[in-house]
């Protein structure tokens, strides 16, 4: 654990440095996100924040490999120079489309040689596990289906990642989370199989990758003085797709079992999860606006963050209410790695009843407020005069928003 935490603060401090400079290239270069009319900044802001974390991640793994115990990791496998080639690549293929903006199919081609690139070096789903009997049954892949499927779930979580980098520290603390949920679970299964040197490359990945983004989330935290952009989300979703695929499609079900099978995706249960509300929200603009006679793809302000912020979340209060459901998502399913569910249900469901109260709460004060002025009226022009004359629901159903300045 002491070579963990090295390899983990190694990449805080290399990741912290490097972004400032790398915030001073992009500006020169003009990798700098432009303001646009749906936007809700008003600041021009480099972007590229994915080379750091790139750079955090790629210095914490050659330190680790100099280390006693971590470095037999290198030597059983790989897999984890895998991730630094692959990741090279489509970090560079996202320099390029923060700088010139690539269309979509060049992306996701990029997307599958990168992903191509983790088979080539070992990174593949071998087993799947199948619920049934005391401990489920294992199913051994072929070698078409492992590739398939290692290549569909890197492509799947590369666009999960990018698709919710849309507020300031949004997609690095979700991130975060989600690698600290897979970091304790591959820790835990590491520590249970006696060290052996196969199931160790996930945690490696996992501290220099935590490390790395608790770095760069001090310059992209609200107000955001760099965005992560493609460079960074397409390298971070990459990087949790090795490190799910390293650890899960090897998993010994007969010594872990389904609990542990759930919570090894953790990660991209979070990311499903996280992407599923704008995902909804974006079919429901395509029909607001189709039915509108507009283009179902033409650009508006009522997107999920503008309406977070129309119902009364701060920024901040927006962004931290997606990490509220991250953890509660992540550490209900690690959680089942450790305890049954029996156990965790009842915490499970209190955190789910705490993050959908946080989530509504602007929403149900202000509708509380509204009845009461309803009420006020109802009783007679009197009433007004008795609170001297000001709406109490001022400053609550007419809370401007043109105080947020930052989204990446």
């Amino acid at each position: 654990m002491r070579e963990y935490a090295l390899v983990f603060a190694i990449a805080v401090a290399v990741t912290f440095v490097a972004t400032g400079l790398v915030r001073l290239l992009a500006r020169r270069i003009g990798a700098v996100t432009a303001i646009r009319e749906r936007d809700v900044h008003s600041v021009p802001t480099p972007r590229m924040g994915g080379v750091a974390v790139y750079i955090g991640v790629a210095t914490a793994i050659l330190m680790a490999f100099q280390l006693p115990k971590l470095s037999a990791a290198f030597g059983s496998s790989t897999e984890i120079l895998g991730v630094l080639v692959a990741g090279g690549l489509i970090c560079l293929v996202g320099v390029l489309d923060d700088r010139f903006d690539l269309d979509a199919i060049t992306k996701l081609a990029a997307q599958i040689l990168a992903a191509g690139l983790l088979v080539v070096f070992g990174v593949q789903w071998v087993v799947v596990w199948l619920p049934g009997g005391e401990n489920g049954t294992v199913n051994v892949l072929g070698q078409e289906q492992s590739v398939l499927i290692t290549v569909l779930l890197t492509v799947i979580l590369t666009n999960a990642m990018n698709f919710i980098d849309g507020l300031d520290g949004l997609l690095a603390g979700v991130a975060l989370i989600s690698v600290i949920a897979t970091f304790a679970f591959t820790a835990h299964v590491l520590w249970q199989s006696g060290d052996d040197a196969s199931a160790s490359q996930a945690p490696v990945m996992a501290a220099a990758l935590a490390g790395a983004l608790v770095g760069f989330l001090p310059h992209n935290f609200f107000p955001a003085r760099i965005f992560m952009g493609d460079s960074g989300s397409m390298f971070v979703g990459l990087s949790m797709a090795a490190m799910i695929t390293s650890a899960g499609g090897k998993l010994d079900s007969n010594s872990y079992g389904g609990r542990s099978t759930v919570a090894l995706l953790a990660p991209l249960i979070v990311a499903l999860a996280v992407v599923f509300i704008p995902l909804l929200d974006f079919m429901m603009a395509v029909i607001r606006r189709t039915r509108a006679g507009r283009h179902p793809f033409s650009a508006d302000k009522q997107h999920l963050h503008h309406r977070m912020l129309n119902i009364g979340h701060s920024h901040r209060q927006a962004v931290l209410i997606f990490y509220l459901w991250a953890v509660v998502l992540a550490g209900g399913a690690v959680a089942l790695s450790f305890f049954s569910w029996r156990t965790v249900l009842p915490f499970w469901t209190l955190g789910l009843v705490v993050a959908i109260g946080f989530s509504v709460g602007p929403r149900l004060r202000a509708r509380k407020l509204g009845n009461r002025r309803k009420a006020d009226e109802t009783d007679g022009p009197d009433a007004s005069a008795s609170s001297g004359g000001q709406d109490p629901t001022r400053g609550v159903l007419d809370r401007p928003v043109n105080n947020i300045s930052h989204d990446e």
